[in-house]
């Protein structure tokens, strides 16, 4: 029988970015703080988008892939007049550096206005052309 391999379920195309990114977690049901981090892109696309920061302890983790707490970012294009806001959810957590305390999240746009959703798309087709 022939290997079968796990094809891509990405509705929209993501590029490899450092896009910075200033963001806060939010929930109702967990004690979040209102402190604001800040963080970079990994990749980018219209269905959301790979954010490398802090998360302050670990014991938000199990919030953050329950969807008990999301993800609120700006995210700062070049040559945007004002941040791009959205409400995101987590779908994965990874370490991305053993002593820096930085981790990958894996963050899928929950809440995005269509002209926030139109921006990201336009600035990945532009990406892609350059």
């Amino acid at each position: 029988m022939p290997e079968r391999y796990e094809s891509e379920r990405r509705e929209f195309v993501r590029i490899k970015v450092d896009v910075p990114v200033r963001y806060k977690f939010l929930s109702r049901t967990v004690q979040v703080g209102d402190d604001v981090y800040e963080g970079v892109t990994g990749d980018l696309g219209g269905g959301g988008l790979l954010l490398v920061g802090r998360v302050p302890t670990p014991e938000l983790y199990v919030g953050l892939l329950t969807q008990r707490v999301v993800v609120g970012v700006n995210v700062l294009l070049p040559a945007a007049a004002e941040p791009l806001k959205a409400l995101c959810r987590v779908a994965w957590i990874e370490a991305a550096e053993a002593n820096g305390g930085r981790v990958a999240l894996g963050l899928k746009f929950k809440e995005i206005t269509r002209d926030a959703l139109d921006e990201v798309i336009k600035f990945v087709i532009k990406s892609q052309l350059k």
